[in-house]
């Protein structure tokens, strides 16, 4: 797996990860329990990953549908 994205932005990461699983990417999202450790403050990122194989295509999938994110 490698990682699409890492955002502070609660409603990036789910946005991406709808606009992908319609597109039939599976996501795995880490550092979830991080946040709830901090207090859900929104100091530490969470990381969106998908497989290897499937990354550019993830990547050109979310430009396309005008989802801004680094990387």
């Amino acid at each position: 797996m490698e990682e699409l994205l890492r955002t502070n932005d609660i409603t990036l990461i789910p946005l991406a990860r709808a606009v992908l699983a319609d597109e039939g990417i599976e996501t795995f999202e880490l550092d979830v329990n991080m946040s709830v450790l901090e207090g859900s403050i929104g100091i530490l990122p969470r990381r969106l990953m998908v497989r290897s194989s499937e990354i550019d295509d993830a990547r050109r999938i979310l430009r396309m549908n005008g989802v801004k994110f680094e990387g």
